[in-house]
């Protein structure tokens, strides 16, 4: 595999670079941001993946989020890929800021133009993970996925189908039933063609539903976030938990909107939260 380093900058008793190489999954250069703290020589640290929501990129968290800090302290990698396959061939809809370039929801798509490219489950679930194991001191044993929004949502379902590899799953403002909203009914749709059925797997509600669990789940989500009622509905991750008797720790946080002064507000309760379970695995 080859791996391109665009930066490396020192943060925080660490190093935070950013990184691109050719994907077999989506035919295209994937970017994707790592922050490694300091570390002996021979060791591996556990990881902590970032799924970033619509029109973002990694840079975004990389910028805003604000992770840094705790992950050092925690001795935790953190790594943000990016949301969707990028490129002059890459197909788009220019005009859509929820569909295309910035909003690959996370799914392998099935349906023309959008299948040749738009991979990112299997981006995320099997090729980067690769990556990851052959360029940086990371115990792979040990991994952990939160994201926002959109990544929410990716962070909920690649956490639920994959709980024998990540020991905790967390969220920011997640779409926890994307085939019930706005959003996620027109990309399922989009990607994955009509049959509702085929959603599923990339629905957490709908996973939960059908069987999925995981002991260590986390989300906050603010009570002034303007896409609450509409896009995100936590209410339903909430009831889909209850029926099925999952714990979860789903949190309202009062006054907070959809933003990254959110998002940073609580990342290193995030982090301490994931390393407290990463811990427990050694």
């Amino acid at each position: 595999m080859t791996l391109r380093t665009v930066s490396e900058t020192r943060s925080h008793g660490g190093i935070q670079g950013v990184y691109s190489h050719p994907s077999i999954e989506t035919g295209t250069d994937m970017t994707f941001a790592v922050f490694v703290p300091d570390h002996e020589p021979g060791e591996k640290m556990p990881v902590l993946w970032y799924l970033s929501g619509l029109t973002c990129t990694h840079a975004n968290v990389m910028e805003k989020g604000e992770y840094r800090a705790a992950c050092a302290e925690h001795g935790i990698i953190f790594i943000a890929p990016d949301t969707s396959p990028r490129g002059d061939g890459v197909p788009d809809t220019s005009d859509e800021y929820d569909f295309g370039k910035g909003a690959g929801f996370y799914v392998d798509a099935v349906q023309q133009p959008w299948s040749k490219h738009y991979r990112m489950r299997s981006y995320i679930e099997r090729e980067l993970p690769d990556l990851i194991t052959a360029s940086f001191p990371a115990d792979m044993q040990r991994q952990s996925i939160t994201g926002h929004s959109m990544g929410g949502h990716g962070a909920l379902t690649i956490g639920l189908r994959g709980s024998d590899r990540f020991t905790s799953i967390s969220a920011f403002s997640p779409i926890v039933a994307p085939g019930k909203v706005p959003w996620g009914a027109k990309a399922l749709a989009r990607y994955l063609g009509e049959d509702r059925a085929a959603w599923r797997e990339y629905d957490a509600v709908a996973l939960i539903e059908d069987g999925a669990r995981h002991p260590h789940m986390l989300v906050d989500q603010g009570t002034a976030d303007n896409f609450l009622e509409e896009q995100l509905q936590t209410h339903q991750l909430i009831t889909a938990c209850k029926d099925a008797g999952m714990p979860a720790e789903i949190r309202m946080q009062d006054g907070y909107d959809h933003s990254y002064f959110f998002i940073s507000t609580f990342m290193a309760d995030h982090v301490a939260w994931h390393a407290k379970h990463l811990k427990s695995e050694i």
